[in-house]
């Protein structure tokens, strides 16, 4: 079986309560799998998901007992510049994207949303952060 991660796009099997979790996202639906967590969790193997908010609070309600850590920008500022250095985006797009990292990061913010935030201003630092939180 392939190590490459797997993009699974379109609202086939959302309702069907295949996914964990799912969102619809920059034109696209992306989710979880179900059958993949417990696949990789029957082999021992330790699943890591990259989800937003809306996909937090549903594996927050499932039956999945997961650590949850948020990787938070070192400003609101600092990270509107990073979007719009990439270039990649229309105008729109970056407004868009700003508006829900404006609430994601005032969710990440709740007590007892996450395990641990880490701020990426340094990004070793973060990185050992990362690799700290992962091997407790």
């Amino acid at each position: 079986m392939s190590k490459q991660p797997i993009v699974i796009s379109g609202p086939s099997g959302v309702g069907k309560e295949t996914f964990l979790e799912w969102t619809f996202f920059g034109g696209n639906y992306y989710g979880t799998s179900k059958k993949t967590i417990a696949d990789a969790t029957k082999k021992g193997l330790t699943t890591i998901l990259d989800i937003e908010m809306e996909g937090i609070k549903r594996l927050q309600t499932s039956s999945i007992s997961a650590r949850y850590v948020f990787i938070k920008p070192p400003s609101f500022e600092a990270l509107e510049k990073r979007l719009r250095n990439r270039g990649t985006e229309k105008e729109e797009d970056v407004q868009k994207r700003l508006a829900k990292a404006k609430v994601e990061l005032e969710y990440a913010d709740a007590p007892g949303v996450h395990d641990e935030i880490i701020v990426n201003d340094d990004l070793e630092k973060a990185y050992i952060e990362l690799e700290m939180f992962m091997c407790e």
